[in-house]
């Protein structure tokens, strides 16, 4: 093709480009046929800004590629967060997420194409950029016929502030800034993207400003004596990952999760002076950062977001860690998912703290899993429970990762005698086929995941039942819901059961919880901020 047809279908190709990349949409659900069919209002502002600047145009063409180009990866960013954590990605607080994506990616597809896959993506933005320039290129090389240089540059200078006004108008219209006595030729979604994000991230500072005043506000920072109704009993948190209310509401895992916590509720209810009881609690994210749910829960404190955790810690505020050693506590945490330096560690409160290469497992990872959750708990009773004893009880988090994703191969509860230093489960961890070639299947990803989180509750209320005349104070919790296209649906609720000695069980009878470990459906639930003070009220008689 050659000439003026050439020339034409090189214009259209370029402008399909550049509608398509203002038309992305950032959300699964608008990922449709139709999304080709909307039309955009910044794309004549675009076009008409180019063809008002005939020549080369450098500087022009180089600020609308780099725009585009940002705004084609924040939406993509934007559609992995949602599939992910049912939210939109918030520079100012998420850029952490990259690295976790890395690493899961690269534990789920293999090293070789999960790095494959991280090329890609750091080749995407070149890419895209060189097409948009190639594209802008196209339109701004246009010509306007001899003589009449100044005509075509006003004209298409009017046209394009026309355009921006149609833009701006429907963006207020959208925001209930104004009505408009007509209807809409388009959308303004991309720019009206743009907007909200840059509002977002003002946002975000004001409130990492207000949460850094809030957190020197502890009413508890000094209250005495706190924890005294405990009567000195161990208290034991264990979070299990991904473990939410899909195990109650979701036909795909209530036959199975709810048959295990009835088993578990029988053998426990065999146990004289045992009592249990279960409630809701809501997390402030779903499908990862599980950190969040754990800061949650001991600072009470709503940490959503990664400013908020560390405006936390940053700030004076005391978890319920801190106040525990502050009361003669030993405290303690068992993280099997810490590879690398965690200096967060100690300001949370911890006194000891377990990493994986801490534990003594001997064994082959799960892939991401680094070992099963019967060798974490096994870990957890030869280095804290059962070991010497300086007089101090324990106040201790177990955070338990069987059930994270990518679920791919999951353990089996074998006799705990057995366990050894791991290498007994080598068999099981090379079964199965490779999480890159379940991922491909999402109803098999969700049949491993409800066998995963099977997994872990049968592994924690055998623990639990271990324990019987010398049990301490148990809270087992969800940390999070999984991703939506797991759980099947949009709650961010997670369900907590207190186990062990009636007496300590009974002073959380005025929370309503259910007693058993099967929470009543209309039980309301709780935001996990509010738990570290009503905790504190529960079992000290020194509070404010």
């Amino acid at each position: 093709m050659t000439g003026l047809a050439g020339r034409l279908a090189g214009l259209a190709v370029a402008a399909f480009l550049l509608h398509l990349v203002v038309i992305q949409p950032n959300h699964p659900n608008a990922m449709t046929w139709g999304a080709l069919t909307l039309v955009p209002l910044e794309l004549p502002v675009i076009l008409f800004l180019l063809l008002a600047w005939p020549g080369r145009a450098r500087i022009l063409r180089a600020v609308l590629v780099a725009l585009l180009t940002l705004v084609v990866l924040l939406k993509a960013a934007d559609y992995a967060n949602f599939i992910a954590y049912n939210r939109v990605f918030n520079p100012a607080t998420d850029m952490g997420l990259i690295r976790a994506a890395y690493e899961l990616g690269t534990g789920a597809l293999g090293p070789v194409l999960g790095n494959l896959a991280a090329l890609g993506a750091l080749l995407a933005p070149v890419a895209i950029a060189a097409a948009l320039w190639w594209a802008t290129g196209r339109w701004v090389r246009l010509q306007p016929p001899a003589g009449w240089w100044a005509v075509w540059r006003g004209s298409f200078w009017v046209l394009t502030i026309v355009a921006a006004g149609l833009m701006v108008a429907q963006i207020g219209a959208v925001k209930g800034q104004w009505s408009l006595p007509y209807t809409s030729p388009g959308a303004a979604f991309t720019a009206r993207l743009a907007f909200d994000r840059v509002g977002l991230y003002r946002i975000t500072q004001a409130e990492r400003a207000e949460f850094t005043r809030a957190a020197e506000n502890d009413a508890f920072a000094a209250a005495s004596p706190l924890f005294d109704r405990l009567g000195g009993s161990d208290v034991v948190f264990i979070f299990i990952e991904s473990y939410g209310r899909a195990s109650f509401d979701n036909p795909l895992y209530i036959d199975t999760h709810q048959a295990t916590l009835e088993a578990a509720q029988a053998e426990l209810d065999a146990i004289d002076g045992i009592a249990m009881r279960s409630g809701w609690m809501t997390a402030p994210m779903i499908g990862g950062q599980s950190w969040l749910a754990h800061a949650s829960i001991a600072s009470g404190m709503w940490i959503s977001n990664q400013i908020r955790y560390r405006a936390l810690l940053a700030s004076p505020r005391k978890t319920l860690f801190e106040l525990a050693t502050e009361a003669g506590y030993h405290t303690a945490t068992v993280v099997p998912a810490i590879t690398r330096d965690w200096p967060e560690g100690p300001r949370i409160g911890f006194e000891t703290i377990l990493a994986k290469d801490d534990l003594g497992y001997e064994g082959l990872p799960f892939n991401w899993v680094t070992m099963p959750d019967q060798f974490t708990l096994t870990a957890y009773d030869r280095l804290l429970a059962q070991a010497p004893r300086d007089g101090r009880p324990l106040f201790a988090e177990i955070s338990l990762i069987s059930s994270h994703a990518p679920w791919v191969p999951v353990p089996e509860l074998i006799d705990w005698d057995d366990v050894g230093d791991g290498t007994v489960f080598n068999e099981i961890a090379q079964s199965d086929d490779p999480p890159s070639v379940v991922w491909r299947d999402h109803d098999r990803v969700r049949d491993q995941y409800r066998k995963a989180v099977d997994y872990a509750l049968q592994t924690t209320f055998s623990y639990v039942e271990r324990q019987r005349e010398d049990m301490p104070l148990f809270i087992i919790l969800g940390d999070h819901q999984p991703a939506e296209f797991v759980s099947g649906g949009p709650s961010f609720d997670v369900p907590v059961h207190v186990v062990g000695p009636d007496h300590l069980v009974a002073m959380i009878g005025h929370w309503g919880w259910t007693p058993g470990l099967l929470p009543d459906e209309a039980l309301p639930e709780w935001s996990m901020d509010l738990f570290r003070d009503r905790f504190l009220r529960a079992y000290s008689t020194g509070v404010p």
